[in-house]
C-alpha cells in the first residue's frame, strides 16, 4: 500500500477592486470603440485599483478568503507563494506584506515572477513540497494591479489589462484519485522582449529620460504574442491529456489564462473541445496575469460549473516567454 500523498485544493479565494472601467470608459480616452475591443478580444470591462489597494491588498484579501474556505488559520501555514509581475516594491517581497497582514509570523514567504503563468509555476512548486513531505499548507497566490503599470495612451495594450487577485490553499491528501495529477513547466528566454517593461531593472534604472518615453509602462508586440499563446496552449493541452491519460470526453473544465478569446477558442478547437468546457471569463476582468486562472476557478464554482470530483486543465502562457500546465482533481 503506497503512502504518497498529493496536494489537493482545500481553499479558493479572490478579491477584484470595487472600481470598473468598461470599454465606454475607453472611448473617452483613447481613439478605440465597444466592438473594436469585443471583436478583437472579447473584454466588455476590468476592474481596477483605486488610490490606496496594492497587489498586496488585493492578494491579502483573496488569501483570507482561501484560507476561511479551508478552515486554516494564517498561523497553520508553512509557506506562502505569491506569483505576480506587478509587486509593491522592487524589494522586499509582496509575499512578505500579505505574511505581516495576515498575521502569518514566521511563515516562509517568496514572489514568483512567471508573469501569465505565474500562478500555475507557484502550485507546480507547492505541489512538489508537499509530495516530498517538506510542507504540509501552502499558500498560493496570483496577485496584479497592471493598471499601474498600463500606457493609457496606447490604445492597442491598454484596453486589455485588469486588476485582481486569486489564492488556493493546497494540503496533502492520500486519495490519488484527488489534487494535483500533473504539472509542466517550460520558458523560452529568446522571446524576452515579446511582453515586457522596458525600464525601472538594474539594466536600465529609472531616468528622467525612461519616464519621459514612457518605458516603465508594459509593452507588447500583439501579433508575435498571438502566434505564440495559440502554438503553446495547444501544446500544453496535447501535453496533459497524453501524460494523464485523459481525453476531452474525461475533462470537466479547461481553464485557461484569460488572455483573449480568440486565442482560447483557437487553440482549444484544435482538440475538439466544446466551448461548453472551456471556461472564459475575460469579458468581465480582462487580462489579470497571475490572477487569471484562480479568478476563472472561482466564478466556474460559484455557477456550478466545477464542483468536488472535477477534473480541470488549467493552461498559461506569458511573458518571459514561460508556459505552464496542471491537472488537478478537486
Amino acid at each position: 500500500m503506497s503512502d504518497a500523498v498529493r496536494a489537493a485544493i482545500t481553499g479558493l479565494g479572490v478579491a477584484v477592486p470595487d472600481r470598473v472601467m468598461t470599454n465606454a470608459d475607453f472611448e473617452k480616452i483613447v481613439d478605440t470603440s465597444d466592438e473594436w475591443i469585443v471583436k478583437r478580444t472579447g473584454i466588455r470591462e476590468r476592474h481596477i485599483a483605486s488610490e490606496g489597494e496594492s497587489t498586496s491588498t488585493l492578494a491579502t484579501e483573496a488569501a483570507r478568503r482561501a484560507l476561511d474556505d479551508a478552515g486554516v488559520k494564517p498561523t497553520d501555514l508553512d509557506l506562502i507563494i505569491c506569483a505576480t509581475i506587478t509587486p509593491d516594491m522592487l524589494c522586499p517581497a509582496t509575499a512578505c506584506f500579505i505574511q505581516e497582514a495576515l498575521g502569518a509570523t514566521d511563515v516562509a514567504a517568496f514572489d514568483l515572477a512567471g508573469a501569465c503563468s505565474g500562478f500555475l509555476y507557484g502550485v507546480s512548486i507547492a505541489s512538489k513540497f508537499i509530495e516530498t513531505r517538506t510542507y504540509k499548507r501552502i499558500l498560493v497566490i496570483g496577485a496584479e494591479t497592471l493598471s499601474r503599470f498600463t500606457d493609457y495612451t496606447d490604445r492597442s495594450s491598454c484596453v486589455i489589462f485588469g486588476d485582481g487577485a486569486g489564492a488556493v490553499v493546497l494540503e496533502p491528501t492520500a486519495d490519488p484519485g484527488r489534487g494535483v495529477q500533473y504539472t509542466v513547466m517550460h520558458a523560452d528566454g529568446t522571446g524576452w522582449d515579446f511582453i515586457r517593461t522596458p525600464a525601472g531593472g538594474s539594466r536600465k534604472p529609472a531616468t528622467a529620460e525612461t519616464v519621459a518615453n514612457r518605458e516603465h509602462f508594459l509593452k507588447m508586440r500583439g501579433r508575435d504574442v498571438y502566434k505564440f499563446a495559440v502554438e503553446k496552449m495547444q501544446w500544453l493541452l496535447g501535453d496533459c491529456m497524453a501524460q494523464c491519460g485523459l481525453t476531452p470526453d474525461d475533462v470537466d473544465l479547461v481553464v485557461p489564462h484569460q488572455v483573449n478569446v480568440r486565442i482560447i477558442e483557437s487553440a482549444t478547437a484544435k482538440y475538439g473541445f466544446p466551448m461548453d468546457k472551456v471556461y472564459v471569463n475575460i469579458n468581465r476582468y480582462g487580462n489579470t496575469s497571475a490572477a487569471s486562472i484562480p479568478l476563472a476557478m472561482a466564478d466556474a464554482r460559484e455557477d456550478g460549473s466545477i464542483g468536488p470530483g472535477s477534473t480541470l486543465m488549467l493552461v498559461a502562457f506569458g511573458a518571459g516567454l514561460t508556459w505552464a500546465g496542471v491537472v488537478v482533481r478537486l
